[in-house]
């Protein structure tokens, strides 16, 4: 096949555009200098008439997966995969880019090596860059190469250097574009802005976590909360939607990227109000009935009844930064404190047949809340009664040994090692989910929120200290989310 730039198509009706691309991709495929002319004619046919037969999201998706099931790819999947990838990463024409962008989304979906690939070959400088420029362009091309980042940047680390291309300007720029769309809080083009700011929470998070070293290159500053804390009023927008896709939201992982962010933001005094009360009251009550929903018991594999745990954990450690820190501490704005004291008691006092086992950390992390100031109730029965279950799950040394390395005291002998030098050996499992552990102390040497309609200036460079994942984001480098944490 010639090179698809010197044929000419001339086309009655959509079926005959759809048998076109069918012809394309069934044509010998027996030599990369044959594959590239069959590549070149789906783009060029697809890009002649995108206007005309692939104006809807459905319809790209259709033309994507009219190749990737195509035999021509599932024999060259690598070769093609990487074709397709040097298009996002040379050419500027944007309907060879829309077109790229798409496939490349949708076979990483079905193959993770893709997003791998992406990462190899540096994409994540070229995606940001197109996403700084491209908006103008096609608001369709611009939605895919969100998704198409926060996709990639999802199931995998991201180097240093990448995270050093997202500068503050990227961040407010993204703040900007929700803020701009307000209007319609149903309108889907929020959804991947604010999943990419979710993922680069993650990235600074996973960063923030570990063990500072000289040869790491120096601390990465979590620009999103850093900018939040700095001119949070201005973007009450992105926290109001935050709320709205927690209560929207049933996949584990994306709840768990929206709570990490709000414990962050409920940690920190700077974004302490950050939130309107509305919206809190709305979170509130969101938690509630998630808590009283999600049952570990459920699930046919380990790995959903892990996940249903480690989410019921992680909304109570944001609960209790939400109740002590934000507004709802103050008197008179105490939320459904009854709701909130029934809630707690329910957790640890479960008696249907309907929920699980009340496990130790549900137990601690209640003990928690319950220490709030506004929660709390001279005499009351039911703090005794926590404390009580509490002895009853924790596990014994003896139980740890026999659990942890399959033996029993009574059965081993004569031993020179005692069962607390074996239990402070055994390396607990590190959590699926790390986040940044606080300090009870928080410092004020952050900057103040903005005022609406004030001109919007970068924050200063020596802010970033505070949010660079270093004290404020470690104790020891551990987590709150591991089940031994003490405090919040």
């Amino acid at each position: 096949m010639d090179d698809g730039e010197d044929i000419a198509w001339r086309l009655d009706n959509e079926q005959q555009f759809w048998h076109q691309l069918d012809d394309i991709v069934s044509g010998p495929s027996d030599s990369h200098e044959l594959i590239d002319n069959a590549l070149r004619a789906y783009l060029a046919f697809a890009a002649t008439y995108k206007q005309e037969y692939l104006s809807s999201e459905h319809d790209v998706a259709r033309y994507c997966y009219r190749l990737l099931d195509a035999d021509l790819f599932q024999e060259n999947q690598d070769y093609v995969r990487r074709q397709f990838l040097y298009c996002l990463l040379q050419d500027d024409d944007a309907d060879t880019l829309h077109l790229a962008a798409a496939l490349l989304l949708f076979d990483g979906r079905a193959h993770e090596s893709a997003f791998e690939l992406l990462q190899a070959e540096s994409a994540f400088t070229r995606l940001v860059e197109l996403i700084r420029a491209r908006r103008d362009d096609d608001i369709g091309l611009h939605r895919l190469l969100l998704e198409l980042l926060c996709e990639m940047s999802r199931i995998q680390k991201l180097t240093r250097d990448d995270l050093k291309i997202v500068d503050d300007d990227f961040i407010l720029y993204l703040f900007q574009m929700i803020e701009q769309l307000s209007d319609d809080v149903d309108d889907p083009y929020h959804y991947p802005i604010i999943r990419v700011l979710l993922v680069l929470n993650e990235q600074y998070m996973c960063f923030a976590n570990l063990p500072a070293s000289p040869s790491s290159g120096g601390t990465v500053t979590n620009r999103v909360l850093k900018l939040l804390s700095a001119h949070g009023p201005l973007y009450r927008t992105f926290g109001e939607n935050l709320i709205l896709l927690l209560n929207r939201e049933t996949a584990l992982a994306h709840q768990l990227l929206i709570l990490k962010l709000l414990y962050l933001l409920f940690t920190t005094s700077s974004t302490y109000e950050y939130f309107y009360t509305n919206d809190l009251h709305v979170l509130v009550d969101v938690i509630i009935r998630n808590l009283l929903d999600l049952d570990p018991s459920i699930g046919k594999l380990d790995e959903e009844r892990d996940g249903q745990k480690a989410l019921r954990h992680t909304y109570l450690r944001v609960l209790c930064p939400l109740l002590r820190n934000t507004q709802l501490a103050r008197e008179g704005s105490n939320y459904k404190r009854e709701e909130v004291r029934k809630l707690l008691h329910l957790l640890v006092n479960r008696s249907t047949a309907h929920f699980a086992p009340v496990d130790e950390t549900v137990i601690r992390l209640v003990i928690r809340c319950k220490q709030i100031e506004w929660l709390r109730e001279d005499g009351d029965e039911q703090d005794q009664e926590i404390e009580r279950k509490l002895a009853e799950v924790a596990p014994k040394e003896s139980d740890v040994a026999k659990k942890l390395l399959g033996m029993s005291l009574e059965d081993a002998g004569v031993s020179s090692l005692s069962v607390v030098d074996v239990a402070a050996k055994v390396t607990k499992e590190k959590p699926t989910v790390p986040a940044p552990r606080r300090r009870r102390k928080q410092t004020n040497g952050v900057a103040s929120n903005g005022t609406h309609g004030a001109e919007l200036r970068v924050p200063p460079s020596d802010l970033s200290a505070s949010f660079s994942g270093s004290e404020d984001f470690r104790e020891g480098g551990r987590s709150p989310f591991a089940d031994d944490a003490e405090d919040v």
